[in-house]
C-alpha cells in the first residue's frame, strides 16, 4: 500500500471528540522516545506530519492524521514518562486508557519496543492488560540499525519467551528502521491486509 495523502485532523485530550465517522483506526503508541514519531513519519513519506523530538514525553495528546481518505492513523502519548510527576503521568495514562477502551474505532494497536533493550517490565506489563481487556495489537520493534542482528534475535526471543509465559500465542511482530527506512512497507501492508478483510465483513 502506498500512501499518496496523509493530513492532519484534530489534536486532543477526549476520545469523546476524536473524528466521527467509521474510518478504520491504527493507533501507535510506546514508551517516551522509543521512536514513534519518526516511524509515523517513515510510513507516511512526511518528514514533518509528527513532531519528532530529543527530548521525551513530546506528545501529550490523541494526535489523528487521515490517511489515503481511508483510514486513520492515531498517534498517541507515550507511557512511563517519570519527569512528568504524579499528576502528569495519571493524567497521560487516563487519557490513554479512555483511548484504548472506549474508541470502537480502534482497529489495531501498535505497541513500539525499542529493540536494543531486554524486555522491560512496563512494556510487557502494558501487552498483559491490552490482553486482558482484549485489544488487538501487534508489536514493532523499533531502532534495528543500532544493533546487531544476532542480538535483535536474541532480544525479539527474549520477549516471546516472557510474554508465552502467560499467552497461548503471540501477536504480530514487526521489525523497523526509520534510519534506514526498513520495514514500513510490511506494517503497510499489513494494515492494508487488515482493511481489506474489514471490507469483505461488511
Amino acid at each position: 500500500m502506498g500512501i499518496t495523502k496523509a493530513e492532519f485532523v484534530i489534536s486532543n485530550t477526549d476520545v469523546k471528540k476524536c473524528p466521527d465517522g467509521n474510518f478504520p483506526e491504527y493507533a501507535f503508541i510506546g514508551r517516551s522516545n522509543v521512536g514513534k514519531s519518526s516511524l509515523i513519519n517513515m510510513l507516511t513519506g512526511r518528514k514533518q506530519l509528527a513532531k519528532t523530538s530529543q527530548k521525551p514525553g513530546k506528545t501529550q495528546l490523541i494526535n489523528h492524521f487521515i490517511i489515503n481518505d481511508e483510514w486513520y492513523l492515531v498517534d498517541l502519548p507515550g507511557y512511563g514518562y517519570a519527569q512528568k510527576g504524579k499528576e502528569g503521568r495519571e493524567n497521560i495514562r487516563r487519557i490513554i486508557e479512555d483511548y484504548i477502551l472506549e474508541r470502537q474505532e480502534l482497529t489495531n494497536l501498535f505497541v513500539l519496543i525499542d529493540s536494543r533493550h531486554e524486555p522491560q517490565k512496563i512494556d510487557l506489563e502494558f501487552m498483559e492488560w491490552l490482553g486482558e481487556n482484549s485489544i488487538p495489537f501487534a508489536i514493532i520493534f523499533t531502532k534495528t540499525d543500532k544493533i546487531s542482528k544476532g542480538r535483535l534475535q536474541e532480544n525479539i526471543q527474549f520477549y516471546a519467551e516472557k510474554m508465552l509465559e502467560g499467552w497461548e500465542e503471540l501477536p504480530p511482530v514487526f521489525t523497523s528502521s526509520s534510519e534506514k527506512k526498513e520495514g514500513g512497507d510490511e506494517i503497510l501492508r499489513y494494515i492494508e491486509d487488515v482493511n481489506i478483510s474489514l471490507k469483505t465483513k461488511d
